[in-house]
């Protein structure tokens, strides 16, 4: 295999590890702020409806911040995929 080609490869997965790395820790605290905040709230509550409008509020919300964390995962797979027809 030509050296070249064996670097290029490598920096594909090098890179992919990288975005889905770094790429999964902001969501990550972003999930775990919303589900406190959301608890915090649920706790304060005695209303059954006021928990069921926060629950489902923090639900969207965590559909939001799960996106970039999702476009992390098919950029790391388009870089993976990449990197092994690499010829």
């Amino acid at each position: 295999m030509e050296e070249g080609i064996f670097y290029a490869k490598a920096a594909a997965f090098i890179g992919a590890a990288i975005a889905m790395g770094l790429g999964s820790i902001g969501p990550a605290l972003g999930q775990g702020l919303i589900g406190m905040k959301a608890c915090e709230g649920i706790g304060k509550e005695k209303d059954p409806d006021v928990a069921s409008k926060i629950r489902t509020t923090m639900m969207i919300a965590m559909g939001l911040v799960e996106t970039s964390a999702i476009y992390c995962f098919i950029i790391s797979i388009v870089l993976c995929i990449t990197g092994v027809n690499l010829k």
